[in-house]
Parts: C-alpha cells; structure tokens; sequence
C-alpha cells in the first residue's frame, strides 16, 4: 500500500489479522519493511501490526530535502493519522530505534510501548565522520561497495552460514536501497542526539542488544536503558540486527513484554 505522508509517496503494509492494539515495526538504515516479515508473521494474530519504508528506502520516495530523525518522527506520526491510529507498541531496530526515540519524546500519549533493538540514544563526535564518509560513498560510488563491510557488521559469520537465504534478502534490500536515501539518513543519524532527554520518556521501555554488535556497542544501548526509569534491557547472542538473528528469542521477549500488566 502507498500513502502519501508529508509530501512523500510512503510504502506501507498492515496485518491486521487479530484486529488487536497496533504494533508499529521500524527498520534500520539501508533497510525496509521485509526485514520484519517474521515478527510481522508471529504477531499479527493478536495485533495491528503496522510495518513502513523510511524516506528513501524501499518503495519509498526519497525526499529532495535534508531531513532529522525529528522529521521521520514526524513523518510516522502522520502515517498513523491517515490509518486512524491513535496510539500504538512501537518496536525500532538501528536508525528505527532512534525514531522510536525521537516519537517517544515527541508524542508521548501515542506510545504504549517502547522497545529499542541495536540503537543509541545519540552519535558520539567521533562518529559523525564515518556517517559523513558513508554519504559521500554511496553518492559517489553507489551502494555495491557498502555491501560486504555492511553485512559483517549486521550479522554473525554463524549465521550468515546458516541462513544464506536470510542473508541474500537483507543483501538484495541494501543493494537496491536509492544511494541518496542512504546518504541523506546517514547525514539525520550523524546529527541525532536525545540523551539528555530520554529521562522524559515514561512509557514501558525493553531495549535489547547483540552481543557481538561492533557498530553499535552493546553499551550504547544499555544507556539508552538506564536513561529511561525502568526500562528493562536485554543481551541476545548476535550482531547488529538481533531481532533477525535471534528473532525465536527476540520474539519470546517482546511477545511477554507487551503482555506484562502496566
């Protein structure tokens, strides 16, 4: 399905199966929507399960502007306006995590739920420069040469042995994803920063990590939990996309997550 959401052509599908509270899913940079099909699959029988393209990845359109974490804050407010969403569980996974952030802080009587796979509250100086260097790459030489380095971060050489079919999804996605989508992301990552603020954000919050995630430290993500007054945080034997290597696990906790009482 496609909507048009704040001047951009957005890429969207729903499952609502189950007919139940919304789960909204948010992918990670050079991403889209397919990487939940799993989770989207385990849920949708008791839940609205809401997943979306970023600007610039998947289907949907890029924008001719540069654009924050604040605007595709925006951008998923809008999106649940047109669907009659009131409010909604949100799960982010990298760059997705940081809009869940950015959302959480912005329209907090919207969130059930928070939960925040592989991400960070903020990009420390000494990361601005890899964003910037990965823009000017893929303006410049496109997405091809961004693949390997990519996937060896996101994922174990275990799995990428157990499952090449996993592998080579995630891979085509990157490939094909617009190089200035890419770019224009990596230039709203490089200047996100909440840090300060997440001890504003008040609703029930899971974080979980990989283990073995060198782009974003394990670390990281644990800060982002202990910023938030009783947010639970979790350590999955994994790279950088947890939820997909680890998804049996990742389910398991998120499903009793979003059951426990408030």
């Amino acid at each position: 399905m496609q909507v048009n959401i704040n001047g951009i052509e957005t890429r969207y599908v729903l499952s609502n199966e189950g007919g139940g509270p919304w789960l909204t899913f948010i992918h990670q940079l050079g991403g889209d929507l397919s990487v939940w099909d799993q989770l989207a699959g385990y849920f949708r029988d008791d839940y609205t399960v809401l997943r979306y393209d970023l600007r610039g990845h998947g289907e949907t359109a890029v924008s001719s502007e540069p654009f924050t974490i604040a605007d595709l804050s925006r951008d998923l407010a809008a999106l649940l306006d047109a669907l009659d969403a009131p409010r909604t569980h949100l799960v982010g996974m990298s760059m997705g995590g940081m809009v869940a952030q950015q959302f959480a802080l912005d329209y907090p009587s919207r969130v059930d739920t928070l939960t925040i796979a592989d991400s960070t509250g903020g990009t420390p100086p000494e990361g601005r420069a890899l964003f910037d260097q990965r823009a000017a790459a893929a303006r410049q030489d496109g997405m091809a040469p961004l693949v390997s380095a990519t996937l060896s971060r996101w994922l174990t050489p275990g799995f990428q042995a157990a499952h090449p079919e996993a592998v080579e999804q995630i891979s085509e996605v990157l490939s094909h994803t617009l190089p200035e989508g890419y770019a224009k992301a990596c230039e709203a990552l490089r200047d996100f920063d909440v840090r300060s603020k997440l001890g504003a954000i008040r609703c029930p919050t899971l974080t979980v990590a990989g283990r073995h995630d060198t782009g974003t430290p394990p670390a990281a993500t644990q800060a982002v939990a202990d910023a938030i007054e009783g947010a639970q945080f979790e350590l999955l034997d994994a790279a950088h996309l947890a939820p997909v290597e680890q998804a049996h696990r990742f389910a398991a906790l998120l499903e009793t997550f979003l059951e426990r009482p408030v």
